[in-house]
């Protein structure tokens, strides 16, 4: 139950957590697709109109690039004029559409104040690159800068004969600049062979505007009587200042003179509106692709498919065993087969249950039926012979003599020996067997034994032996340990020849007492020794009556021996002799 609930929790959560997490994602990537591009297109807009207003002294040609860059954003597209009352319209993308409203404005388009939110590499002074005024060199003075550019490429190239890479670049305003790879040694080294620093040098239009440019920053420092500066063609002092800093009067004059410079050359401010083409806020909604919908179709129908088939495998893998346990269960006749364990779960574990219960019961109805022939073979021989001399007695034939009375009452005990063995088993069998337990010295045990068993063994010619390393004590009952090792006594008696010897021994070992009944018999081969404490069993597959015995000592050993929580054991090699030990608690 609880593998079934956990596979189903883990197919709900793995549905939901599947299609919430395609859900985001998708959303997410289309939210950041569309917002990127619409930031993209902000920017867009905004450098072009930069780049429009930087090379223009007005916006009376803009109305043309606004609606280029509408058609390429698929935005309104809005300019209002930042100085006159009102906010005159400049340019208008859609002229019939509702106007522009302050919420849409995306920014200012000031050549000569840069908003560093979108465009990145704005300069400290904050005016736009593209913004040269009287800097932008005329054709005339570009070509001849570019000429004297390509020569000391080749001067590079050809003088220097160095792994570097020389490439001729442009800068704004049309002025060429050399860059050149490597160490600053190397670049220097170039520039003094191939004398780059020519190019350093401001042409006829730059020094004009250079000059005009100084004179206001002189003008402007000489109002707040602070000491003037002279700037070069990357607009920093030359010589610059001595700290390699200029204090914030001087750089503000030197800012407010280059937009005084740059002012007649550039539009005016004006602000840029941008929204949707419908005329709602730019950026205001997202919507799904074609691809996106049919990837969230798709990855919802393979879930539900995934879904349907785990469950089902899940199903039928936790129904297939049970099917094979009610086939078995419906087949009892059948010979037995162990049914296959697939795991170690509650089917896993019921199916062995199911494997051993199904092998017990072979076992035991083997036994059983095994046993019905054992008892039927071991009564027929006494009981033949007991009605055989009395059904001669009643014809006549003997009369009642000792002789006749006495193998009646062999046969009669020999009976009573075996069904008080069947007893014993039995009452082992359902738990009903009685123990008096005490503590009793296991060398007394084995010397009683050996005085009860001397005479069998002297008639047989097997010497009897006792062994008791000190006073060992158990914690067993004394009549059944007695019949215990009368057993083994009596087994190993029958199996010894005249001149053997039955040794008994004990010894403790640990918290363990050892008791052994060796004989010097013909032994036990290996393959019958998992065998010996089966009921009925006897090496002798004759079942000879020499050798006498039911089959049922060892058996009865071995039950009594577990009922005082012990444990027997035997070794035996074939033609030397065999030992049982007994390990029973000190």
């Amino acid at each position: 139950m609880t593998r079934l609930l956990a596979a189903s929790l883990l197919i709900a959560v793995c549905a939901l957590s599947a299609t919430a997490w395609l859900a985001v994602q998708t959303t997410s990537s289309v939210i950041r697709k569309q917002s990127g591009q619409a930031l993209t297109d902000d920017v867009t807009v905004y450098r072009t109109l930069m780049d429009y207003a930087a090379t223009h002294p007005r916006w009376d040609g803009v109305n043309r690039t606004v609606k280029e860059l509408a058609v390429r954003t698929h935005r309104r597209i809005a300019l209002r004029d930042l100085q006159s009352p009102g906010g005159r319209l400049i340019a208008d993308s859609s002229p019939g559409a509702a106007g522009p409203n302050s919420a849409e404005a995306l920014a200012v388009v000031d050549p000569l104040q840069t908003d560093p939110a979108l465009i990145r590499d704005t300069s400290a002074d904050r005016i736009y690159p593209k913004a040269l005024g009287p800097f932008r060199l005329p054709p005339a003075e570009r070509r001849q800068l570019v000429a004297t550019a390509k020569k000391g490429v080749d001067c590079v190239r050809d003088r220097l004969q160095l792994p570097v890479a020389v490439t001729l670049a442009d800068v704004p305003g049309g002025r060429p600049r050399i860059q050149i790879s490597g160490s600053g040694d190397i670049q220097l080294k170039a520039s003094l062979i191939c004398q780059l620093y020519r190019l350093d040098a401001p042409t006829p239009t730059e020094s004009a505007a250079l000059a005009h440019l100084n004179q206001l920053i002189t003008g402007c420092l000489q109002r707040q009587g602070l000491h003037t500066v002279k700037l070069g063609l990357d607009f920093t002092p030359a010589p610059p200042a001595e700290d390699g800093a200029l204090g914030t009067a001087t750089q503000n004059c030197i800012d407010t003179s280059r937009r005084e410079q740059l002012a007649p050359y550039v539009a005016p401010a004006a602000r840029v509106y941008v929204s949707e083409s419908s005329g709602s806020a730019a950026v205001s909604r997202f919507d799904f692709s074609a691809a996106n919908a049919a990837r969230i179709a798709g990855v919802t129908a393979l879930v539900l498919v995934v879904t349907t088939a785990v469950t089902a495998a899940v199903g039928l893998r936790m129904v297939r065993p049970l099917r094979a346990l009610t086939d078995a269960v419906r087949l009892p006749g059948q010979p037995y087969v162990p049914l296959p364990v697939a795991a170690n779960d509650e089917i896993g574990r019921l199916t062995t249950a199911f494997n051993d219960l199904s092998a017990y019961r072979e076992r035991m109805e083997e036994q059983r039926k095994a046993m019905v022939s054992d008892i039927a073979h071991e009564l027929r021989t006494p009981l033949t012979t007991i009605r055989g001399w009395l059904e001669a007695t009643q014809d006549g034939m003997l009369s009642a003599e000792d002789e006749v009375t006495a193998s009646l009452l062999e046969e009669t005990l020999l009976l009573q020996h075996i069904v008080d063995d069947l007893q014993v088993l039995a009452a082992s069998d359902a738990g009903t067997l009685e123990l008096h337990l005490e503590y009793v010295k296991a060398g007394t045990i084995l010397e009683h034994a050996a005085t009860v068993y001397g005479s069998h063994g002297q008639s047989a010619g097997v010497a009897l032996e006792v062994c008791a390393e000190g006073d060992v004590w158990t914690f067993a009952d004394p009549l059944r340990l007695r019949q215990i090792v009368g057993n083994l006594i009596s087994n190993a008696l029958r199996h010894t020849p005249a001149g053997g010897t039955v040794s008994l021994r004990s010894r403790r070992e640990g918290n363990t007492v050892l008791i052994e009944v060796a004989d010097t018999g013909s032994g036990i081969s290996p393959d019958d020794l998992p065998r010996v404490f089966d009921r009925f069993w006897r090496a002798e597959r004759s079942r000879s009556r020499q050798t006498g015995g039911s089959g049922l000592g060892l058996a009865i050993v071995r039950r009594l021996v577990e009922a005082h929580e012990g444990e027997v054991t035997v070794t035996s090699i074939p033609g030397t002799g065999t030992t049982f030990t007994l390990h029973l608690p000190a």
